[in-house]
């Protein structure tokens, strides 16, 4: 039995029909698309502030949700609440944007700042989605369509497994993959 702690839509909670995932995000509307997926559970929840039992599940993933949170101690308080789900053989998967990004289309690299605002675009039906990301704000206004922005703190290597360590967890694995840093993870017990 697993957590997925920001579940979005739910795209994650389907992957093995075996294995009971609950899924947790802030946004109703989308717990109300995840609920789709059955016959898995889901909860509007903060990731700071999980209804879920403590040391009880055999797994959790969080996928591009703690670097939404906008201090190092909320982000460490994050994964705090991650490991804390976990039994005590328990793992967790967590998954950050990289600072390093620099062979994206984004650009980023060491040297930019790692706290930014990154626009998202709710397109009008019908319209083509620009390629280009800096023309991105002018096309969608031109277009009609909303735009909205996002806070994203822009992990550097090294520094996901600093704050799973800060949150009481053991690193097993970490590394890169298409722009993001991640990390398994393990709650360390208390005595």
């Amino acid at each position: 039995m697993g957590v997925d702690v920001g579940c979005g839509n739910g795209k994650y909670l389907a992957v093995n029909p075996r294995v009971f995932i609950v899924g947790t995000d802030r946004s109703t509307n989308l717990v109300k698309i995840a609920t789709q997926h059955q016959p898995h559970g889901t909860a509007v929840a903060d990731a700071l502030n999980l209804p879920h039992p403590l040391r009880k599940f055999d797994f959790a993933i969080s996928i591009a949700v703690v670097h939404h949170l906008s201090t190092p101690e909320r982000r460490i308080e994050a994964a705090r609440s991650i490991l804390e789900t976990l039994r005590e053989d328990g793992r967790a998967l967590i998954y950050v944007w990289a600072l390093e990004q620099k062979d994206s289309r984004r650009g980023w690299d060491e040297g930019h700042e790692q706290d930014v605002m990154v626009p998202w675009v709710m397109r009008q039906k019908g319209k083509k989605k620009t390629t280009n990301a800096d023309a991105e704000d002018q096309s969608a206004a031109e277009n009609g369509d909303r735009t909205f922005h996002r806070y994203y703190h822009l992990y550097r290597k090294g520094e996901l497994e600093q704050d799973i360590e800060a949150a009481g967890g053991r690193v097993f694995e970490s590394g890169y993959e298409k722009d993001n840093w991640w990390a398994i993870a393990q709650r360390i017990p208390t005595a």
